[in-house]
């Protein structure tokens, strides 16, 4: 195989793809392929440059391995695997061929650029324990040391460069990526770490079109009829440069536009692609790289490539072919329409971009590469770091083990004379440090403009800076727009669409209590106080309902109750202005005006239920009202027995009866009669009081304010003691109904009792039935309605005698 070769004590082997390989558009399967066919690789030639310029400088330079010389010995790949195993066998069996396999004629290798090549290269020369610095492989499969042990690396990692393509679709907002892969390791292993990184950010991947190395005409149209057919605006190519090249062409041919392409670093920089012709379906291309340096010493050095000089020198006759078109006439003459192929004008008037040295990225890659073998083999050599001054070696040169230089240059750690730290972690690999470049078209030339920067740290965080004014979109000024289904609007969540990505998804309304906005995925739940808007986008206090003072129904209740106690005055002064005359003397005026009294309390105890609800008024409620009604009840039940009382003494014999219903005795009863309901009511409130409860059972967008009784068993013997003593008082009162007509107080007690009974009858399955501030309400209206009934039945007659009838209202007519 033809090298470029310099004996040395310590040699360097380089495999560089200085040809790379040329593919037929198409496969005939009638015949046995023919060799692969290259072209000669300016950009590669320029690597296998920097690489003796490196050497060189390092053998110039008396504080690295002084006394010591560096050799090398550069291969052609071809960009292919095969080609790279034969290169790294020749470099193993040493430079006259002769096989030695152990060990290795080289200390160190430098190679591949395609990651293919290197797991080839690296899995064959591994067992050997030989050192592989790669400048341009980025596989993150290379970062595996079981398999790969001796591999390292000048270039980050795709697993880095996965992290940072995910960082600038994060950054954009980007949610419906199409991707492109080559049929290799590197474009299978960086498709699936991008995927993986996309993935926790909510990303999804539409399609994943694959670019075959042999490839017809057939692959590359199926590839762009997925693109077309795609709803996709963004795609990820992840494919080297002479891979994607052919696809670049039959879509810049068929003017598929509009689609804002994301390059990985192995063809965003690339010159055949980087055409005018390209630009309108390639424009505004953004993809990472690594950082540029210029290397300034490097020009001159290029400019000195010359066959004149060396005639024998492997490769630079084709360099100088394909660089200024010159044609070898015979050993050491070329022709042509320059003046270069006669030797009679300098490269140094030449302007080519391959003298540039101001923007060297892959070809740093190589130049820091060779400075950390130079500095391993320092330290291994000489015991001590370059930058202390070197005693004598603790080594002799012809007893370097490839196994000590691994070793040693897994601890390369320096700062080379641009500022740069190099070193390489567990893995092989170096820090994160990448380009955000932007495809530009400046004087009619595409430009690639740096627009940002993506550094990662040893702490596994990465600074992800994007100058976006200095972006040029293929789409114009604004940020190209990427999604399978648009963002749901507020009030409504995602639905996924079966057999669909994630990214692809209905919007249907939130449920009630539910709700989202912009940024909600799902629809979420309100707070426990808090109800869905009626656009389901936010949360509102639920309604609070209690029986009002400011509603209807509370006005005419407060003002029921409010007449109710008006009248049990007025009643009230009627029977104080008029106490002497026959009526009111007659109906033991004592009690009515306790029975007044009593009234004019269950009137105002109904206020106690209006209003919200609060533990003082729950508490008083019940009770109040309950000792408010026992009072009333007890003093009619009094009354009804002392009207029997009296009507039975006299008859012969009855006249012993009365002792037992005198003052004393009446108000003993009542005040007894009360006094158990009292008990009941403290004992309620002690055990089991009622409190205020927020009721949300009833209605999901209200909070029902009531009562909750606490015991029902205190409730239902409240209300059980009134009902008897009401039903008692009925009973007296139906067997005095037969009194004579001219007293007719028993009557009045019998109907005014029915009415009582009737009404609270009918309270109770209505009170069961009624909810929320409703159950308040029916217990307030049977409050009003008995006590009115209680009012007008038992005062009622009587204000009439004693206002319009005042000829009835003597003893005589009484009597």
């Amino acid at each position: 195989m033809p090298s470029l070769f310099k004996p040395g004590d310590i040699m360097i082997g380089g495999i560089f793809p200085i040809f790379n390989k040329e593919i037929s558009n198409t496969i005939v399967f009638e015949r046995e392929p023919g060799g692969t066919v290259c072209s000669f690789d300016l950009r590669a030639f320029r690597w296998t440059q920097v690489m003796i310029f490196a050497i060189e400088e390092i053998n110039k330079d008396p504080a690295f391995l002084p006394n010591v010389s560096l050799g090398y010995r550069i291969l052609d790949s071809c960009a292919s695997p095969t080609n790279a195993l034969r290169a790294a066998s020749t470099l193993a069996a040493g430079p006259q061929g002769i096989e030695s396999p152990c060990p290795p004629a080289i200390s160190a290798l430098i190679a591949e650029s395609g990651s293919s090549q290197s797991v080839a290269v690296a899995g064959v020369l591994g067992p050997f324990q030989l050192p592989i610095i790669s400048y341009f492989s980025t596989c993150a499969c290379l970062s595996n040391r079981d398999k790969f042990p001796t591999f390292f690396r000048t270039i980050p990692s795709d697993y880095f460069q996965a992290k940072a393509l995910a960082a600038l679709v994060k950054h954009f907002g980007w949610k419906w990526i199409g991707a492109i892969q080559s049929d290799n390791d590197y474009g299978r292993n960086g498709i699936q770490a991008f995927i993986e990184e996309v993935k926790k950010m909510g990303v999804c991947v539409a399609f994943v079109g694959t670019v075959l190395r042999t490839y017809s005409m057939s692959k590359i149209l199926d590839v762009v009829e997925m693109i077309k057919q795609s709803s996709v605006k963004v795609i990820l190519a992840f494919v080297p440069e002479g891979d994607f090249y052919p696809l670049m062409k039959e879509l810049s041919r068929q003017n598929i536009t509009g689609i804002q392409w994301i390059a990985s670093e192995a063809w965003i920089t690339a010159a055949r692609p980087s055409t005018p012709e390209m630009f309108p379906a390639f424009g505004g291309t953004l993809g990472f790289v690594v950082q540029k340096m210029a290397i300034p010493d490097l020009q001159s050095f290029l400019r000195n490539i010359n066959p004149y000089a060396d005639p024998n020198a492997a490769f630079v006759r084709d360099f100088w072919e394909v660089m200024f078109g010159c044609r070898p006439v015979s050993t050491g003459i070329y022709t042509g329409t320059n003046k270069i192929c006669e030797g009679n004008e300098t490269l140094m008037n030449s302007q080519d971009v391959f003298f540039n040295v101001t923007q060297l990225r892959v070809s740093y890659n190589v130049y820091k590469a060779v400075y950390a073998i130079a500095h391993a083999l320092h330290e291994l050599v000489f015991c001590q770091s370059v930058d202390r001054k070197p005693a004598r070696p603790c080594m002799n040169v012809s007893e370097i083990q490839p196994q000590e230089v691994t070793d040693h240059i897994k601890h390369v750690n320096f700062r080379n004379r641009f500022g740069d730290s190099v070193f390489f972690d567990q893995d092989g690999d170096p820090p994160a440090s990448y380009d955000i470049i932007n495809w530009q078209l400046d004087n009619g030339k595409v430009q690639h403009v740096t627009v940002g920067q993506f550094i990662s740290t040893q702490s596994g965080t990465y600074k992800l800076q994007i100058d976006e004014k200095k972006i040029v979109w293929m789409t114009g000024q604004m940020v190209p727009k990427s999604v399978c289904s648009d963002v749901c609007p507020m009030g409504t969540r995602r639905a996924s669409i079966r057999g669909k990505a994630t990214c692809c998804f209905d919007c249907i309304p939130c449920a009630d209590g539910t709700i989202s906005n912009s940024t909600s995925v799902e629809c979420l739940t309100c707070p426990e106080d808090f109800w869905s808007s009626r656009q389901n986008d936010h949360c509102v206090p639920k309604k609070i309902e209690f029986l009002s003072y400011h509603e209807p129904l509370g006005i005419c209740l407060t003002a029921a109750s409010l007449l109710g106690t008006f009248i049990c005055s007025i009643v009230f002064a009627i029977f104080t202005y008029h106490r002497s005359t026959p009526v009111v003397r007659a109906n033991n005026s004592e009690l009515s005006f306790l029975i007044l009294v009593s009234l004019k309390l269950c009137f105002l105890c109904s206020l106690l239920f209006i209003g919200q609800p609060q533990l003082w008024t729950c508490q008083l409620r019940h009770a109040v009202f309950g000792i408010s009604f026992v009072l009333c009840v007890s003093c009619i039940l009094v009354k009804t027995m002392v009207v029997l009382a009296v009507f039975k003494s006299s008859k012969p014999g009855g006249g012993a009866n009365l002792k037992w219903f005198g003052s004393v005795q009446q108000r003993g009863t009542v005040l007894g009669l009360t006094c158990v309901q009292a008990i009941v009511c403290t004992v309620w409130i002690i055990s089991a009081s009622p409190t205020p409860y927020a009721n949300t059972r009833y209605h999901n967008d209200k909070i029902i304010y009531e009562c909750v009784v606490g015991s029902t068993t205190g409730f239902a013997v409240l209300l059980g003691y009134i009902s008897l003593l009401a039903i008692i008082s009925f009973l007296l009162a139906f067997l005095a109904r037969n009194l004579p007509d001219n007293f007719n107080e028993a009557k009045f007690i019998t109907f005014s009792m029915l009415i009582f009974c009737a009404v609270w009858v009918a309270f109770v399955p209505a009170y069961v039935n009624s909810p929320g501030k409703y159950a308040d309400a029916v217990e307030v209206f049977a409050i009003l309605a008995s006590s009115f009934g209680l009012l007008v039945a038992l005062f009622g007659p009587k204000c009439y005698i004693i206002l319009l009838k005042p000829e009835k209202n003597t003893r005589k007519a009484i009597m």
